[in-house]
């Protein structure tokens, strides 16, 4: 059994908790680490204590429906774990996925590091389908609230991420930004005519791309705009708030909370397994899922800086960061009999240490 002792004074100097939540919190995140899964059952079976599994389930549903979470305070600790000086460049997106006829829909925001996204904020949306303008803009006033914009470099979203209102919203609040349109969006060509985008770069050959010289109207909003056609006659499409030769590459960092929402899904706790489905416990179980997260990708960066990952023939990495560290955190919870294993485990409680 692991001795969490070290692990409750870790995260009580980083999490202004009493002793009992920052207890449960040592117990919970251990337990996730271990099952691999964020289905309550299986976290309780694996919770430390002679109390009974049953008590220990309770003891999860009274946190997630009882207790009232603050989440500047994780926030701000997923921060100072990605260990990264602003301004940072953040990724906005949704995951989203069904329990029986129930959509669970959670809009992200967050910081990239080391080609992945920590995740910030997040708000689960009671419904299917596309985020509100009014609700991504609630995230960004938080991000402000917390952090500042000037914290920000730019914001990289996806195609559902356009309209009128939310371009005049960046525009007026100075945040700088890497769009993706939609191939057929309105934009004005040089003689100030609206063509759908796509015909303004259909010259391009695969691979090739342009930046239209000067701002163009779309949506309401003067923009920048560049294109590429990609392979399979496809355009990519980013609208910027100013001028620059790189909107290509900087938009391509909003994959990386795509692999976020994988390393929280199927490639790590498998977050579509909950049962959870009231938004504000299930707001508080990813809260604790993005700690488990963050830590093991911080005991990742640890390992990989004193033995690095191999690179395999077609020039990836055998594994991921992320992976990286999981596993070398499961396999010292699951095998701390030894001595030397608990000293191993002491040396990962103290990466989250950010005092």
């Amino acid at each position: 059994m692991a001795d969490i002792r070290p692990l409750e004074r870790t995260l009580s100097s980083n999490v202004a908790w009493n002793k009992a939540r920052i207890n449960f919190l040592a117990k919970f995140l251990v337990a996730l680490i271990q099952v691999k899964t964020v289905n309550l059952a299986q976290v309780a079976c694996a919770f430390s204590g002679r109390a009974k599994t049953d008590s220990h389930y309770k003891r999860i549903q009274r946190f997630l429906s009882g207790f009232d979470l603050c989440y500047a305070t994780i926030a701000r600790f997923v921060a100072k774990l990605a260990d990264t000086q602003p301004p940072w460049v953040i990724t906005i997106d949704r995951t989203d996925w069904y329990f029986g006829q129930t959509p669970l829909n959670i809009l992200t925001l967050g910081l990239v590091h080391q080609g992945i996204a920590f995740p910030l904020l997040w708000v689960v949306l009671e419904k299917k389908g596309c985020s509100a303008t009014a609700e991504r803009i609630a995230l960004l006033e938080e991000f402000d609230r917390l952090f500042g914009f000037a914290a920000m470099a730019y914001l990289c979203a996806d195609r559902e991420f356009i309209g009128k209102d939310w371009f005049a919203y960046l525009v007026e609040r100075q945040i700088d930004f890497r769009i993706r349109l939609r191939a057929n969006t309105k934009i004005s060509n040089a003689r100030g005519q609206m063509r759908q985008a796509r015909r303004l770069f259909v010259h391009l050959r695969v691979g090739q791309s342009q930046a239209l010289p000067g701002k163009r109207r779309l949506l309401g909003v003067a923009l920048y705009v560049s294109g590429m056609r990609l392979a399979g006659g496809e355009f990519l499409i980013i609208a910027t708030a100013v001028a620059g030769e790189t909107a290509m590459q900087d938009y391509a960092q909003r994959w990386e909370i795509e692999t976020l929402f994988g390393c929280l899904k199927s490639r790590g706790f498998c977050l579509e397994q909950t049962h959870v489905t009231e938004a504000e416990r299930l707001k508080k179980l990813v809260a604790l899922m993005a700690l488990a997260f963050c830590w093991a990708h911080v005991v990742g960066e640890w390992l990989s800086q004193h033995k690095p990952l191999p690179v395999k023939k077609h020039g990836r990495k055998a594994r991921s960061i992320f992976r990286y560290g999981f596993d070398h955190l499961r396999r010292l919870l699951c095998n701390l009999s030894s001595r030397t294993q608990q000293i191993a485990f002491r040396q990962v409680i103290q990466l989250l240490s950010c005092t």
